[in-house]
């Protein structure tokens, strides 16, 4: 597909959007609403570097006024009773499918992911939503008998007005399914999308307010300073944030300010792949790209599998598997489905990645740096997939997030010394074990420091399975039964009964 052809489509998708929400750029109480904040947020296209719509951010008063409809909604939405909100969490997911290939389009246009693999994330969040819809059905309480007659029982009971504040590498996917687990135990929920990436949530809000009732999900947009607000309210007594590690602290900073909450995060990885010698070298190879999500969202995944440790014995062909495999990648605009990979975020970010890159030549060695084409538009983002190895232990290559399409490789001989360095970082989300020894790799997995580890694959989540991560990763587990029940608050009750 040529590019002007992809740039009449994109500019379909942003008609598409501003037909339904009016080119408005707040949806509270289940009305489209302009936002008061003096200050706008330029929609980016990052595949042009074009500016495609301008979206003015919730002021205090927005964010208020969006609180007051979650409390309101939230004593009728709770009373409904958990099968009747799986009923209507169903339907609506339904109504989502119905508008999947619109989702896919603005995810592409505003987050610069190839449309594909959109269209892929938004039937992966539909089918969490569903998931966690049914799962709501075994929440319960439990009862305990008690010494000389009587009764100790426990109740669940929701926190209220939830705070959602996510962020831009999966768009549709996580509109989709991070209002799940808080709507199925009868909480409402504010949401706050990254500010480079409001479209899709923006673009839900139709089908929210024709599937849930006014109030139940809310979503304002814009800055720091709109998730600032929203997290200073005293009436949001549980906050959920994905992001970075620093944004993550002065959200539980902020929060302690003004009160006692419940904050659970979700935040960086820099997460190690180890290679034995016994490993099927070209489906590790594989696995590695796939692993870094490069066609998903460029490598900005917080769960990507940016450090390689490689046995020496196979270390070569490793090499030669990953470069070939990195070789067949189609780097693209996002909105055009000829596109494996298309540009990050926006410019800051890929800035951001050609400074560690630079670094990378300068104290370490460049194996592969694909070309970027001249016919793809020069004001796009375009950040080409790059290895890099013979860095030392402690460089910046080798401990910080670099969040982009740079594979840090290591060779490695001895097991102790590649468990001190697989561990030796601050972050603990996810790992995975390459080896045909299942003893060697479960040994190799309880050694490890994350919360998430795959043995012979990278990438793939288990909906059911609790997503979380150890040290700086974060606070609490996602996709789960305990994600819902970490949005619950339990109540005992203790009945005496005289003899």
């Amino acid at each position: 597909m040529s590019v002007p052809s992809s740039v009449a489509q994109r500019d379909d998708h942003v008609r598409s959007w501003e037909t339904v929400t009016g080119g408005l750029s707040q949806f509270i109480g289940g009305e489209f609403v302009d936002g008061t904040s003096a200050d706008s947020v330029p929609v980016v296209d990052p595949s042009s570097g074009d500016v495609i719509a301008s979206l003015k951010g919730a002021g205090p008063g927005d964010v208020s006024a969006a609180i007051d409809a979650a409390e309101r909604a939230q004593p009728a939405w709770n009373n409904l009773g958990f099968y009747e909100r799986a009923m209507r969490m169903l339907r609506l997911a339904d109504a989502i499918e119905e508008r999947r290939s619109e989702l896919a389009g603005l995810d592409a246009v505003d987050s610069g992911n190839p449309v594909i693999a959109m269209e892929d994330d938004v039937l992966l969040g539909l089918r969490q939503l569903r998931q966690m819809a049914g799962m709501g059905l075994a929440i319960r309480g439990e009862t305990f008998p008690m010494e000389g007659g009587g009764l100790h029982y426990t109740s669940v009971e929701p926190f209220g007005v939830v705070a959602r504040i996510v962020p831009f590498n999966h768009p549709s996917l996580f509109a989709i399914t991070k209002i799940a687990a808080p709507l199925i135990g009868g909480n409402t929920v504010v949401m706050k999308p990254a500010e480079q990436t409001s479209l899709t949530n923006l673009f839900l809000g139709e089908l929210f307010a024709e599937y849930l009732p006014e109030g139940v999900v809310n979503v304002v947009t814009g800055g720091a300073q709109t998730g600032a607000t929203l997290i200073a309210d005293e009436r949001v007594k549980r906050i959920a944030f994905m992001g970075s590690v620093e944004t993550g602290m002065r959200i539980q900073s902020a929060a302690a300010q003004v009160g006692i909450k419940y904050v659970t995060l979700e935040l960086g990885g820099k997460n190690p792949m180890i290679v034995f010698p016994d490993a099927d070298v070209s489906a590790a190879s594989v696995g590695c790209v796939t692993g870094m999500n490069l066609t998903t969202c460029q490598g900005q995944s917080c769960g990507s599998n940016s450090r390689i440790f490689v046995h020496d014995d196979i270390y070569d062909e490793f090499m030669d598997g990953l470069v070939a495999e990195l070789k067949g990648i189609r780097l693209g605009v996002a909105y055009s489905r000829d596109t494996d990979m298309g540009p990050v975020i926006d410019r800051r970010q890929l800035d951001r990645i050609a400074d560690f890159v630079s670094h990378g030549r300068d104290s370490a060695r460049i194996v592969y740096e694909a070309p970027v084409s001249g016919d793809l538009p020069q004001g796009g983002y375009f950040s080409a997939p790059t290895v890099i190895d013979q860095i030392a232990p402690n460089d910046r290559l080798a401990v910080d997030e670099i969040f982009g399409p740079v594979i840090s490789v290591f060779r490695w001989k001895d097991v102790e010394g590649v468990v001190a360095a697989a561990n030796d970082v601050r972050y603990g989300l996810t790992a995975s074990v390459w080896s045909k020894d299942i003893d060697r790799a479960t040994s190799m997995a309880s050694r490890l420091q994350a919360g998430y580890v795959w043995i012979n694959e990278h990438g793939r989540h288990y909906i059911g399975t609790p997503f979380g991560g150890y040290k700086a990763s974060g606070i609490g587990e996602e996709e789960s039964f305990s994600e819902i029940e970490s949005f619950l608050q339990r109540k005992s009750v203790h009945i005496r009964v005289k003899p």
